[in-house]
């Protein structure tokens, strides 16, 4: 007996296993087991054995420990009966209730506290308990001790480990994120990280994040098993998720149905329990983390889980924050870098084509009304003029967009570009390039080509350099790889990377190009001390 009861580790199996064994040992036809609360002054909870459950049911509540069943919390001694309903603190039995005479009551103790009482009633045989099974459920109380004892033991340090567990987990998910907003300013990038790892830290079946946007809430990531319409959103005002931001609270619900809003709208229209927890970040509420539980769970999230993905929520909203700031600066940067570059073609044609037209129409004047010998010689001087003017706008087209590149492909416009900028700047040149026979798609022939061309005008305005060396290999299919060398002054001199916010506009717009292709941009300095800048765009 003591040995099967004591092998179980699971409290409510240890817990059926006494009821089983105690009725088995004195062939009581109801066993009931009852669990004091903390101050041992009531039943905090009372299972039975020997009623059916539709019995159980049918006469509801359960009792805490008023009457007969008080008697043993006030007295902790066995106590045997004839008929219970004879002793004067009988209360009698609820409707319903199956007829009980003959009782017999234990005390179970846990080391030298008592832990609560064995109830028995109604022997098979409709005798008496005699005093054998007193003996015997005296016995059988101390190996429930044991039993019950050992296996509580074993539930705290099986909790104590979930915990650790989860807090660990805790800790790995905020370090990741903390890595992530390091490495990584992307936001869908973030979002895609922190939904799953948050759906990881508190075991939910879908996490789904909602970020704010004017008075409504859209959906913005999703991991697990829920289909969400791209197009969802959720009304700030009248939502319960709404109402977490405007409270900064978080809520726990046990029925998705019980939502304010369909919850067919977040793609849950089964019973499931729910947690919803606030983004906020400096007092302001960016959005909230929404997590689903099993489906038709009896129960929900508890308050650790709570706990758990609130203190994720912290470093969540503050990788939302930081990212938005982000492709904020990166638009400001962009529309910074476009402006730029109108201005530097408002420069071009400015300071060379127009004030070169400006200078035709003088001398074409001029010789309107010179002599004809020497009228004839200003109208070829102007002639000549005019030619080199017409070379200077045929550079600058070629500079907004090459006909070469749309006629022949992109190896024959950089070796043009590489060809016209080191003659005029007097840089030695080397160019090595393997694509292939088969063309690229016209974005990504564009592509290389601007982000080699910015690279050549930044080396030519501020590296000093003498010569530079071009190298553009085609990987796998789509994939492409362009370095670029100089032997200029090299990043030191930050005369390359400009001063707005450590670059400047050229290699915003470098970056800005590499990114909508989804590749990578770098820029290093060579250990001889020019510069090398870095194209890769992955395979499509």
């Amino acid at each position: 007996m003591g040995v099967e009861l004591t092998s179980e580790l699971d409290l409510p199996a240890v817990l059926d296993q006494i009821l089983e064994t105690a009725r088995d040992l004195t062939g009581a036809r109801y066993a009931a087991l009852g669990v004091l609360d903390d101050r041992r002054r009531t039943l905090e909870s009372f299972i039975t054995s020997g009623m059916d459950d539709e019995t159980v049911r049918t006469i509801g509540k359960r009792p805490h420990g008023h009457g007969l069943l008080g008697l043993l919390i006030d007295r902790p001694e066995s106590i045997r009966l004839h008929d219970v309903s004879q002793h004067p603190r009988s209360y009698g039995f609820p409707k319903g209730h199956p007829p009980m005479k003959s009782f017999l009551g234990a005390p179970v103790a846990i080391r030298g506290q008592i832990w609560g009482n064995i109830y028995l009633t109604e022997k098979n045989d409709g005798d008496d308990f005699d005093d054998e099974d007193i003996d015997t459920v005296r016995v059988l109380a101390r190996w429930a001790a044991v039993a019950v004892d050992n296996a509580r033991r074993f539930g705290e340090a099986t909790r104590q480990r979930i915990e650790l567990e989860r807090a660990v987990t805790a800790l790995r998910t905020t370090m990741e994120i903390a890595m992530a907003v390091g490495a990584e300013t992307d936001l869908t990038r973030t979002l895609e990280l922190m939904v799953g790892r948050g759906r990881d830290l508190v075991g939910a079946d879908a996490l789904l994040i909602w970020l704010l946007h004017d008075d409504e809430l859209r959906i913005a990531a999703t991991s697990g098993d829920v289909e969400v319409p791209i197009d969802a959103a959720i009304p700030l005002g009248g939502s319960t998720a709404g109402l977490t931001i405007d409270r900064a609270r978080s809520v726990r619900i046990e029925d998705a149905r019980e939502m304010l809003v369909e919850p067919g709208t977040f793609g849950m229209s089964r019973a499931s329990p729910m947690l919803i927890v606030p983004l906020m970040h400096r007092g302001k509420g960016l959005g909230v983390l929404m997590a689903f539980g099993e489906v038709d769970a009896p129960v929900g999230f508890d308050a650790d889980a709570q706990r758990a993905l609130e203190a994720f929520a912290v470093s969540a909203a503050t990788a939302v924050a930081i990212a938005r700031s982000v492709e904020s600066n990166r638009l400001t940067d962009t529309l910074a870098a476009a402006e730029s570059e109108r201005r530097r073609w408002a420069r071009e044609l400015h300071d060379e084509t127009l004030q070169g037209l400006a200078s035709l129409k003088l001398a074409l004047a001029m010789a309107l009304k010179a002599p004809p010998e020497e009228g004839r010689l200003l109208v070829e001087a102007a002639a000549e003029h005019l030619t080199i003017d017409i070379a200077g706008l045929r550079t600058i087209i070629a500079d907004l967009r090459p006909p070469t590149l749309d006629e022949l492909g992109l190896e024959p416009a950089i070796r043009a570009l590489v060809e016209r900028v080191a003659a005029n700047a007097d840089l030695a040149s080397r160019v090595t390039i393997e694509l292939g026979d088969v063309r690229l798609p016209a974005d990504i022939e564009t592509t290389v080509y601007r982000v080699a061309q910015e690279a050549l005008t930044n080396i030519v305005r501020h590296s000093g350099a003498t010569a530079i060396a071009l190298q553009l290999t085609r990987m796998d299919r789509r994939g492409l790889r362009l370095v670029i060398d100089d032997d200029g002054v090299g990043l030191g001199d930050q005369r390359l990377v400009g001063t707005v916010r450590g670059e400047g506009y050229g290699l915003v717009g470098m970056r800005e190009r590499a990114a909508l292709a989804s590749g990578t941009l770098e820029v290093s300095t060579l250990p001889t001390g020019g510069t090398r800048v870095t194209l890769v765009l992955p395979p499509g």
